[in-house]
């Protein structure tokens, strides 16, 4: 995600809502919040956009498509060999 969009979606107004996540989890995100000077929210946030950001675009970005077709261009022996 970009930091325009994070950004977009940190000035939202915003809505409480209630939910659990395991201990560990949690001591993980607050400490990466800490180490970063960020408020746990800010992550929270951060992470749920770019969940939503994945499931949305389920086809490859063009530059890996390009890169991967560039690599069976220029390796397509060696794959065949190798699926042998």
């Amino acid at each position: 995600m970009t930091s325009v969009a994070v950004r977009n979606v940190m000035s939202a107004s915003k809505e409480k809502f209630a939910t659990q996540v395991s201990s560990e989890i949690l001591a993980e995100v607050r400490a990466l919040a800490h180490s970063e000077g960020r408020q746990l929210q800010a992550l929270v946030d951060e992470a749920l956009a770019d969940l939503i950001e994945k499931r949305k675009n389920t086809r490859p970005r063009p530059h890996v498509m390009s890169a991967y077709g560039a690599s069976h261009e220029k390796y397509a022996e060696l794959y065949r060999k190798l699926g042998k």
